[in-house]
């Protein structure tokens, strides 16, 4: 006969167990009936499982809408004045890739960042002009040589001729006054400061006529250069990122899938080999991190040796300055300071928290056998993944054709940004005979966006933020469901009497098939709560960022505390949600009765739970930093181009670090989905373990469902974490 152990329990020894109970309410007794989660169930949290489903309706709905008035070509190709493609197949404009700006110097006026559109006439060409050279000049030689018109009026329109006179080239607007030797940058052109034999190519001419009869300097198409620039801040860096992921979205995919397949190696080779695991993630994260320190020693070592002073087209802010600061010798020596913190801190939590991660270590091999019983729970993440895939796509496609949506919309621009008439709507087809035309002599009609005046049209923002808030809510909602279904499954295992045998047939499918049937509503309601908290702090860092320019000290700490309670709050919503799901998937009951039962059970073993603490997570943490930051490392070598074995990849990026931080965020991502099932594992073992020492007392008649060797390393550090 087994001898009868008592758990330590915080009631028995602890003087104000009666207030703690009645606090945290009353420890559950024993029920001879109760083998695991409960099989007769009922419909919980119907109300929001249809608000759930209203949204959902809608949310297709406004896809659809969306596909019938949006155009993503709008994103991929520029636009001219007139509102056509430049590059597109099929059109008169098919191999005129680039857009010419007639007068660049007229985009430093201060009007552009009003209008956020350059104030000159713009088409489409096949390629930037190589020299220098005026429509006065172009006229001169004309007369000698007719080639000369040949390679001028391809930056004309179409029914341009040579031999007009300049006031009536500006009012016919037909060619530019001057051109400029360009090349293409984000399929538009422009002025090439970079270096040719030892000397910047527009350096070499500092002063030039415009063809106006005015004397101008580099300094002026610098400027004019550096509002265009503005403008593409403010308007196209969603489409510089969205050629980058063009460019290099096969590259992404591949190592995506093979992140995908390390996590799945790790997740099964844990079955066997938890604890050697656990010694590759450390020894595999202070390698990744001090490979990281000894490359940042290396460029601050280059650096200081040879500094780099050359001049290119990045320093006039066409490219992302970041790049201009790993140029800097400080800021690699600032990277190998943090790096090297970094691995201190690393190696200082290993060496004070070696007992507890021995805790973690038996819990995740507790957590293996669980997983080597029901080997379904190694393929679930890639429904997840499949589930999460098909959501961001959606909401992706949705929000490309809402931006695109709408027909073109032209505005009154005028040069010198002296007309009354400025920023109105035109229509191009009638402007050269309009009143505006004549109370403003030299203003043009030009394509300015996409839009309408419709009803839709109208709330195209707003449903922009419906876009946004239902794609958090159904993110969470598949996070939710795959803790639910997991949880389901582990505690199914939990409380089989004797495993194998008493485990019931198909425990991953049975869970999930109660999770979908019975509990929608439930995990939508928590979902709901975390989405709105997700976007509450979207709404603030919009806010934040809006005004920043405006804000004094006080706002600007204001803003810093709201932010800091946002992260705790989600932090701990997530933490409370989590908890909830696995009460849910045991005894069936609605969300905020299974998050009330969760929260007590915790506190009234508030100090067993503090051995475990999130120590767990960390060891597994690790391995997520080993596996996102092996494929940065990779991605980074690969993108940069700076691996000679491998010959082929992309040849240029307007930002390497898109497809660089797509790969490392991706990464951790899939490895978090991955890992995920062993925290699920774990975290639903340790709630029903706790659940285990209120019912049972380990004689015959109540015995523990727990392994007695978890048993006793928990009552070991038990004992040791009350002593202190």
């Amino acid at each position: 006969m087994a001898k009868k152990r008592k758990p330590p329990s915080t009631q028995e020894e602890s003087p104000d167990s009666t207030s703690e109970e009645e606090d945290f309410g009353q420890a559950r007794p024993h029920d001879p009936d109760f083998k695991g989660p409960v099989v007769n169930r009922n419909c919980t949290d119907i109300l929001c499982c249809i608000i759930f489903l209203l949204f959902i309706i809608g949310y297709i709905l406004l896809g659809l809408v969306a596909w019938v008035h949006g155009d993503p070509r709008r994103v991929a190709y520029p636009t001219d004045s007139q509102g056509h493609f430049c590059g597109q197949k099929g059109t008169p404009n098919e191999n005129k890739t680039v857009l010419f700006y007639f007068n660049l110097l007229s985009c430093a006026s201060p009007s552009v960042m009003v209008n956020l559109q350059c104030p000159t006439t713009q088409i489409c060409v096949s390629k930037c002009p190589d020299k220098f050279i005026t429509y006065l000049e172009m006229q001169f030689l004309y007369k000698k040589d007719k080639s000369y018109w040949e390679d001028y009026r391809q930056f004309c329109k179409t029914n341009a001729k040579p031999v007009k006179s300049i006031p009536q080239l500006l009012l016919d607007d037909d060619c530019p006054t001057a051109v400029f030797p360009s090349k293409p940058f984000l399929q538009r052109c422009f002025p090439d400061f970079s270096t040719k034999n030892g000397n910047l190519t527009i350096r070499s001419r500092m002063l030039f006529e415009d063809g106006y009869g005015r004397t101008r300097s580099a300094i002026e198409l610098r400027e004019a250069v550096h509002r265009i620039n503005k403008i593409f801040e403010a308007r196209t860096l969603g489409m510089k990122v969205f050629e980058d992921y063009a460019t290099t979205w096969y590259w992404i995919l591949i190592g995506l899938s093979i992140a995908m397949v390390v996590s799945w190696m790790f997740l099964v080779l844990m079955r066997f080999i938890a604890g050697l695991i656990f010694w590759i993630f450390m020894f595999g994260v202070l390698g990744i991190i001090g490979y990281g320190i000894w490359y940042c020693f290396q460029q601050y070592s280059i650096l200081q040796e040879h500094p780099n002073s050359t001049l290119s087209i990045y320093d006039i802010g066409i490219q992302t300055n970041i790049s201009l600061y790993f140029q800097l010798q400080q800021t690699w020596f600032t990277l190998m300071i943090i790096l090297s913190i970094i691995e201190a801190s690393v190696i200082l939590l290993l060496i004070f928290l070696r007992n507890r991660i021995r805790i973690a270590i038996f819990l995740l091999k507790e957590g293996s056998k669980a997983i080597g019983h029901i080997p379904s729970t190694l393929i679930y993440p890639f429904l997840t993944f499949i589930l999460l895939s098909i959501c961001i796509s959606y909401w992706v496609v949705t929000a490309i054709f809402l931006a695109t949506s709408g027909v073109p919309i032209y505005k009154v621009i005028a040069p010198e940004g002296q007309c009354i008439h400025e920023n109105k709507t035109c229509d191009p087809e009638i402007f050269n005979t309009s009143e505006i035309a004549k109370a403003c002599p030299g203003a043009l009609c030009n394509f300015a966006f996409y839009g309408g005046k419709t009803l839709y049209h109208q709330y195209i923002p707003a449903f922009h933020v419906y876009n946004l808030f239902v794609f958090l809510w159904l993110i969470n909602f598949v996070i939710a469901l795959g803790q639910c279904t997991l949880a389901g499954a582990f505690a199914a295992y939990y409380w089989a009497a004797k495993k194998p045998d008493d485990i019931p047939p198909h425990p991953l499918l049975t869970s999930f098939g109660r999770a979908t049937r019975y509990h929608t509503g439930s995990l939508a309601f928590g979902s709901l709560i975390l989405a709105s908290i997700q976007m509450l702090k979207m709404v603030l860092q919009y806010v934040d960022k809006r005004l920043k320019n405006a804000q004094n000290k006080f706002s600007k700490l204001l803003q810093c505390c709201l932010k800091c309670c946002f992260w705790c709050l989600e932090k701990v919503v997530k933490f409370l949600n989590r908890n909830a799901y696995i009460m849910i998937a045991i005894y069936g009951r609605n969300f905020c009765r299974s998050a009330r039962d969760a929260f007590n059970l915790l506190m009234r073993n508030i100090l067993k739970v503090a051995v475990t603490d999130e120590v767990t997570y960390f060891v597994l943490f690790l391995g997520k930093i080993l596996i996102s930051g092996s494929m940065g490392i990779l991605a980074f070598l690969f993108f940069t181009r700076k691996m000679p074995m491998i010959e082929v990849g992309p040849t240029s990026l307007n930002y390497y670090w898109v497809p660089l931080l797509t790969v490392t965020l991706g990464s951790y991502l899939i490895a978090h989905g991955f890992f995920s099932v062993y925290a699920m594992c774990v975290e639903t073992i340790f709630l029903c373990f706790l659940d285990d020492l209120e019912r049972n007392d380990g004689s015959t008649t109540r015995p523990y469902y727990v392994s007695p060797s978890l048993l006793k390393i928990f009552q070991d550090n038990y004992s040791r974490t009350k002593k202190r």
